[in-house]
């Protein structure tokens, strides 16, 4: 195969220079969404772009989070309040609808005081009740609903004490469980309203009804259109936070989703002023924004790498439910084909680093890695090795066919088809693809409209995706690759290799007990874990992931920046409301 210079044509920076100069001033399909709704001046206004399938939402019916086929990226993260926000990038933790916790000494009991006083936008109350009857709920359908299995492992029962005292007893003990009910990123326990989800089937109950004014909500944001077109959300008038200086109410008083139709559209609606924030883009779209529209910013202003490391590094996944990908010889050999080093430079401009581990290495997580040092060095799994990915395929029986390409015994090629999504699928998959080609592996690349669903079920060789895991400890990346989430349902905390390990699994659940400020026991789990993992490479580390998200400034300033870095700035995590109530007019 040949070792020619690694370029993809037709250049991505000359595509996006033309398809750029070409529209901007064009006239988007949801210009006219939102005409119906009484007007309110765009200076108020927030618009954003977001999500979807082939420019449409799917899922605008769509707002119980638990419901098949909801997403909390997708609108829920505003509606449903957590008991507490943590930010990792200030690294504090934020009391919500929660105003303390306490757990006794061995961690099998938990004592959850809630905010006095606050109501559902419905009017009824909000307390104890509402979050006795999520837990216990979830407890009783388990792998049913998303965070199902989670809770079901640990609470024996929830029971309100009072109106604002929640108790929870535990099977186990579970010392981290406060923090995984606390909204971070893609992990949080949403509460819901109990006088309306009880007797709800919710795997299909939607919470939607405008006539109703469904979905409730305690935040300030109330739903007053969604279709295949448009998410819109008003302000409402009062809201129990600002009333009592917890934060204040937010300046927008308009929210508007759109689905993302094309990074070129999301490109020049940004350099048109129609949108004031875009999702993650490619490196090389961003000069020419900066240069039609100044006041286009992002988390590191006009300069490279034009965001910050989210939490989520990103691997090639290979199902490993499916021959050859099964084989760990097999997965080690692809991986020793990839260069990081060229895939970086040609898929990112060179605005990226490698990743080595399924978790990111923010400062609370470096001693993890330094724990694990000489087994990465034994276990490289950034190596670009050619030769041993040659030896190990041939090992297994395969061999060059007439074309060039590995086959096995029976003649079968070695394939890998490779689905992506977002801004990593099309600045890898096709550089992935022409790499594995070059080396002998049949390789195709796709970005398919159902890639979630396809990802999540398992209905795939090879996908572009990352891990939602640990920010600060190692316990939630270790879960992502224990045996009983594999059939946990939505895109958050799952098992998407499909791998199993009895032993790790046992790791994982001692992890599970182990306060997670006792250092020293983690690491010592978390070693003997990656002597398992790291011979194994249940999934192939590529990159880690950078948010470059493009605000426009001209009507809305204070974004999360790297000197104003309050918390993430992405509008599809769970902490979004804290950017909104932070969120000056310009």
């Amino acid at each position: 195969m040949s070792d020619r210079p690694l370029i993809l044509h037709p250049g991505r920076r000359d595509l996006i220079k033309v398809g750029l100069a070409a529209g901007a001033a064009a006239l988007l399909p949801w210009h006219h969404a939102h005409a119906d709704l009484p007007p309110i001046a765009r200076d108020r206004t927030m618009i954003l772009v977001w999500g979807g399938r082939e420019g449409r939402w799917v899922d605008w019916d769509l707002w119980n989070p638990y419901s098949i086929g909801s997403n909390h990226q997708n609108g829920p993260n505003l509606v449903y309040e957590p008991l507490a926000y943590y930010s990792a990038f200030a690294d504090k933790t934020y009391m919500w609808l929660a105003e303390s916790y306490a757990f006794v000494p061995d961690f099998k009991r938990l004592t959850i005081k809630t905010r006095p006083g606050i109501a559902w936008s419905d009017g009824e109350p909000f307390g104890a009740e509402d979050v006795a009857y999520t837990l216990n709920t979830l407890r009783d359908l388990g792998p049913k609903v998303r965070w199902g299995v989670d809770v079901q492992q640990a609470v024996e029962k929830a029971t309100a004490a009072d109106a604002d005292t929640v108790v929870i007893d535990f099977k186990i003990p579970a010392p981290r469980f406060f923090f995984f009910m606390t909204y971070k990123y893609d992990i949080g326990v949403y509460i819901v309203p109990k006088h309306i989800f009880e007797g709800q089937d919710w795997t299909t109950f939607k919470h939607f009804d405008l006539g109703k004014k469904w979905p409730v909500t305690t935040s300030p944001w109330q739903v007053v259109d969604a279709s295949p077109q448009q998410k819109v959300f008003n302000r409402r008038s009062a809201w129990w936070a600002a009333d009592r200086k917890l934060a204040p109410l937010p300046a927008v008083e308009r929210n508007i989703w759109l689905p993302f139709a094309g990074e070129q559209q999301a490109a020049q609606a940004l350099i048109t002023d129609q949108l004031d924030a875009g999702t993650g883009m490619q490196p090389a779209t961003f000069p020419t924004m900066f240069r039609k529209n100044p006041k286009i910013t992002t988390y590191t202003g006009q300069s490279s790498p034009y965001g910050y490391m989210d939490w989520w590094p990103i691997s090639l996944y290979v199902n490993n439910e499916r021959p050859p990908f099964d084989d760990k010889d097999v997965r080690w050999a692809l991986s020793y084909y990839l260069d990081r080093k060229q895939l970086i430079e040609v898929g990112y401009l060179g605005a990226n680093t490698p990743s080595n581990l399924p978790l990111p290495p923010y400062p609370p997580l470096l001693p993890y890695f330094d724990t694990v040092k000489d087994l990465l060095a034994k276990h490289d799994t950034n190596e670009f090795a050619p030769k041993k990915g040659d030896s190990l395929l041939a090992a297994k029986g395969f061999k060059k066919d007439g074309g060039g390409f590995w086959a096995d015994a029976q003649g079968k090629r070695l394939n890998v088809d490779i689905i992506g999504f977002g801004a990593s699928g099309p600045a890898m998959g096709p550089v992935l693809a022409e790499m594995l080609k070059r080396r002998g592996v049949e390789a195709g690349m796709g970005l398919p409209p159902d890639f979630d669903s396809r990802f999540q079920k398992g209905d795939y060789d090879g996908a572009i995706y990352g891990h939602g895991g640990s920010i600060n400890e190692p316990y939630a990346t270790l879960r992502l690759y224990q045996g009983a989430s594999i059939a946990v349902p939505g895109a958050h905390q799952a098992n998407f290799s499909r791998w199993k390990n009895a032993d790790y699994d046992k790791l994982v659940d001692e992890a599970y007990v182990t306060a997670p400020d006792d250092t020293k026991k983690l690491s010592d789990i978390w070693r003997r874990a990656m002597e398992i993992w790291l011979p194994e490479l249940p999934d192939i580390q590529l990159v880690q992931n950078y948010h470059r998200i493009p605000w426009d400034t001209t009507y809305w300033k204070n974004w999360p920046t790297e000197e104003n870095a309050y918390v993430n700035g992405a509008h599809w995590h769970l902490t979004f409301a804290m950017v909104l109530w932070s969120l000056q007019s310009a």
